[in-house]
């Protein structure tokens, strides 16, 4: 069994147990927060998230790509000069954020102490991303496995003991719902950087080749840049997106407490039950970054063409049979957080969002294996400015409202979709049934 397989299926071993766990996190946030606070913590949760992106430099993928690309003796010296660079990052975006925080006004409506574990949160990723990195370049995804699953296990038993204890009000509740999941990313970064050591020790003895600072840099910025900027887009569009569908909906007549429940529903009912399988797509990512960087950098673009087709028929096998489960049992799924029809409708009227976002991973880990980074931008930008266009539109009619919403989802994600893979085919030189030509790029790398 090649190291490609057998990174894919210890992953999404790891994953599946990671997912389930959040599963139940989820059921316990659902029933302990009620729908309101639901809706506050998911209302929060992607400006948390865009804070966490830009501190870690999107470092994983750039790290893993420039190891997995060059000799290993020219290893150690990058990673040196990666934690330099992050070290300098890191105290500059932390004394931003201490600067910044407190004037953004969607943190007025929770409690003051969240603003402090938003930043105390930017070290802790920004060095777990260089060890995150380097077991990805090295293809030692049970060190990556392991983390992931961790983190899920210490979230659940900090959520189930503050709850089971103790009653809160919404406000205290929420806090303490996100301190665990600052917490548990603690665990990962002791656990990871642990580990991260121990293997630079056992190459301190081998021969290195010295790298100017400057060179190593650029060539991780080349990256981490285009990157960064794809998933701050993607942070930023998720950050706004729970006010624009509110405010779709306050166009559409709907009351203020109806709007925050609506989209708690969506977000942390449906979203989170369609979002399930994604594990495997994800997997399928941290994998296919470094193998398609290696393999393109040695011009070896049948391999490429390969791990595109395994990944598509990997994708086809658990995506279609999971959508067909969630579309038939969508109620009985919903009902484990609420009894409510309205998630269920949600949940059945997102099928064609979740089985393509499934497919959206491993074209994007393609297209930045193969050095498009900034195609997948672009494809990024335009999927989301049609399809949030269409989400506010759609959703501020009265007689379409969530439906509305739905479809302008269901729009966007099918468009880069379709981008991603035809930039593939052209890029590989090959039809879209990925038959024919010569298998050289068609277009460069910029």
């Amino acid at each position: 069994m090649n190291r490609f397989v057998k990174g894919i299926i210890l992953l999404s071993i790891a994953a599946f147990f990671a997912e389930c766990l959040e599963f139940v996190v989820n059921m316990i946030l659902a029933r302990e927060l009620g729908e309101h606070g639901m809706g506050l913590y998911m209302s929060i949760l992607p400006t948390i998230f865009l804070v966490i992106v830009i501190a870690s430099l999107e470092l994983p993928i750039s790290i893993s790509k420039f190891i997995a690309e060059s000799n290993p003796k020219l290893h150690e010296s990058m990673l040196r000069h990666a934690f330099r660079m992050t070290a300098v990052f890191t105290a500059f975006s932390t004394t931003a954020a201490s600067i910044a925080l407190p004037f953004i006004p969607v943190f007025n409506t929770y409690h003051p102490f969240i603003k402090g574990i938003v930043i105390g949160l930017i070290p802790v990723v920004a060095f777990t991303s260089i060890a995150r990195g380097y077991f990805m370049g090295v293809q030692k995804m049970g060190k990556i496995a392991a983390a992931n699953v961790m983190k899920k296990i210490i979230q659940l038993l900090c959520l189930f003991i503050f709850f089971q204890w103790y009653s809160f009000e919404i406000d205290t509740a929420v806090l303490i719902s996100l301190f665990v999941l600052v917490a548990s990313d603690v665990v990962v970064f002791v656990y990871l950087y642990t580990q991260f050591i121990l293997a630079r020790r056992a190459l301190s003895g081998q021969q290195h080749i010295h790298l100017r600072g400057k060179d190593v840099r650029k060539r991780l910025l080349a990256v981490s840049i285009p990157t960064t900027g794809l998933r701050i887009f993607h942070a930023v569009t998720n950050a706004i997106e729970p006010f624009l569908v509110k405010g779709a909906l306050l166009a559409a007549g709907v009351a203020g407490t109806t709007a925050i429940d609506q989209y708690g529903m969506l977000a942390g009912v449906a979203v989170t039950i369609g979002s399930f399988p994604a594990f495997i797509g994800h997997s399928l990512m941290v994998v296919m970054i470094p193998s398609i960087s290696e393999a393109y950098a040695l011009s070896q673009y049948d391999i490429v063409l390969k791990r595109l087709k395994q990944s598509i028929f990997i994708t086809l096998g658990y995506g279609i049979p999971a959508v067909w489960v969630m579309f038939q049992f969508a109620g009985p799924l919903t009902h484990l957080f609420f009894h409510s029809p309205e998630a269920q409708y949600y949940l059945q009227l997102l099928w064609p969002y979740f089985l393509f976002h499934l497919f959206v991973m491993p074209l994007q880990a393609c297209l930045i294996g193969m050095g498009f980074v900034k195609e997948a931008f672009y494809h990024n930008v335009w999927s989301h400015i049609v399809g949030l266009s269409m989400m506010y539109v759609l959703g501020s009619m009265e007689n379409l409202q969530m439906l509305g919403i739905i479809l302008g989802m269901n729009t966007g994600m099918i468009l880069v979709t379709s981008l991603h893979y035809t930039t593939i085919c052209k890029g590989l030189g090959v039809s879209i049934f990925l038959t024919g030509g010569n298998r050289s790029p068609r277009i460069e790398s910029r």
